[in-house]
């Protein structure tokens, strides 16, 4: 009987070179990284050289149009990690600049009336009341469109966008939108997926380009961690990026093989319109959904660990969301822990009516996405979850009441990873779980609460408007007042 089965192998001779061991790949430094191992591997596509644009659209959008845009300007607070670059990576105490701010702080003596965040963001754009574009915050990619790729601490206007009235701005994981008061769009930023909407994947765009687009003017626009979309003013929806998920809406996730062993995407690299929604009955026929005029949407997250969905009336962190004229409400992308609000966690590649909210006296005023959640105010003022806001427990595969919050009045929305902070009546609320770095404002000794609780330094500042990063949060306190003024004036200054 042979033994060749019990031979053991014999050790390489002296001086006889072992097989080389492949070098192991470095780990991303990102606690929540969705750097895709396909992706790194992805061979470098010829880029054709794209045909140049048209002049620049110089008739604005009409005046009753642009002043839904100009909302009432306040007095800027901010709270939570502040050390940039440190903002989704595991900790480095080396690299810290700044403390956390655990309660709010004033920042800058400038009026804004727009601050603008993303869940998955460690920058942030502020418009002035004059329309004046700044930044600042994490630059790796150029997010913030200065021409440089340098950490700014302090806000600082935008060069190529000084003269022009901008009205909206999204950002992305890394890279940011702005509208201007001619409906055009401009990006800058990480553009390996095409997300800046140029034409090319460019890697990075460091100042803030005009995307290639020649449709209706735009109204609105959002962004998820590497994938766009844009609003016109006749509710067509349009999207470009990485379809991973199919959180661009065009039935397809756009994967395809280099190799037998080798996966990447077709990117969109311009905007492509998002042509069908659907819904599905109970006994699981699918039916198309007609006449659809987008007129509002959120965008979340496009990245492995959290959700790629949309609905039609607001964009959700890793997935997208949004809400139609009739005030039906659709979602698509990354299905996971029920942040579609299907009641399953299958993925969507076309807008898929959400049918909880699809009855009289359930319509969708707006939505609001964050990193594994989403959230829906109805037309009566109540809020409603979807998804998970944690790591572990139950999570909501359908949308549910927030019951702690029915009755107030909830004037804006702030969603994060993992928290939210939301302006109700004259008080501001706030709810999140670990790991928190100080974005709700409690304090240093109640970081993080898995209920919603008042921040009761802020009662009586008036608050308009909220914004949250990945783990910062930005509020618009209006102090035409006497008395929120003296309130304000009590408060800590943040001076990087």
């Amino acid at each position: 009987m042979s033994n060749n089965g019990n031979r053991k192998r014999a050790a390489p001779a002296a001086g006889r070179p072992g097989k080389a061991r492949k070098p192991r790949k470095p780990q991303s430094e990102d606690e929540d990284s969705n750097d895709s191992v396909l992706l790194d591997q992805q061979p470098q596509e010829n880029q054709r050289t794209p045909s140049p644009l048209g002049d620049e659209p110089t008739i604005k959008m009409p005046e009753e149009l642009l002043k839904t845009f100009y909302k009432t300007p306040g007095v800027l607070m901010i709270a939570g990690l502040v050390s940039w670059d440190l903002v989704a990576k595991k900790e480095n105490a080396t690299a810290r600049t700044h403390p956390n701010l655990y309660t709010f702080h004033r920042f800058t003596d400038r009026r804004y009336r727009l601050v603008v965040s993303g869940c998955s963001a460690g920058h942030s754009i502020l418009i002035t009341e004059e329309g004046e574009a700044y930044a600042f915050g994490r630059n790796t990619c150029g997010q913030l469109g200065m021409g440089d790729t340098t950490t700014r601490y302090v806000p600082e206007p935008i060069p190529t966008l000084q003269g022009m009235n901008v009205i909206h701005a999204a950002v992305g994981r890394h890279h940011t939108l702005f509208v201007t008061d001619t409906g055009t769009v401009y990006a800058c930023g990480e553009n390996k997926s095409g997300q800046c909407g140029l034409g090319s994947s460019t890697p990075q765009v460091l100042k803030p380009t005009r995307i290639r687009f020649t449709g209706k003017p735009i109204v609105k626009v959002g962004c998820g961690a590497e994938f766009s979309m844009i609003l016109d003013c006749h509710g067509g929806l349009h999207s470009f990026g990485l379809p991973e998920y199919g959180q661009l809406g065009h039935n397809t996730d756009g994967k395809y093989f280099v190799t037998s062993t080798k996966l990447s995407f077709h990117f969109e690299m311009v905007p492509k319109h998002v042509a069908l929604f659907f819904e599905k009955t109970k006994d699981g026929h699918v039916l198309p959904v007609k006449d659809v005029d987008i007129v509002d949407f959120s965008c979340g997250n496009n990245h492995t660990p959290q959700p790629r969905s949309l609905l039609i009336v607001v964009f959700l962190a890793g997935q997208q969301v949004a809400i139609d004229s009739k005030k039906r409400a659709y979602s698509w992308g990354f299905g996971g822990f029920g942040r579609l609000g299907h009641a399953e966690q299958k993925d969507e590649s076309v807008p898929r009516l959400i049918k909880y909210f699809d009855t009289a006296a359930r319509g969708v005023r707006s939505v609001h996405c964050g990193a594994t959640y989403s959230l829906a105010i109805n037309e009566l003022g109540s809020l409603f979850m979807f998804g998970q806001t944690k790591r572990t427990g139950e999570a909501n595969m359908y949308p549910k009441p927030v019951q702690d919050l029915t009755g107030w009045n909830i004037r804006s929305v702030g969603t994060s990873n993992t928290s939210i902070v939301i302006a109700a009546d004259d008080s501001l609320i706030a709810w999140g779980v670990a790991p928190v770095y100080g974005e709700l404002g409690l304090g240093e000794l109640n970081k993080s609460t898995a209920r919603p609780k008042e921040v009761a330094r802020m009662d009586g500042t008036n608050v308009t408007q909220v914004a949250m990063g990945y783990s910062h949060t930005l509020l618009l306190c209006d102090d035409t007042s006497d008395a929120v003024k003296q309130k304000l004036a009590t408060m800590p200054v943040f001076d990087p």
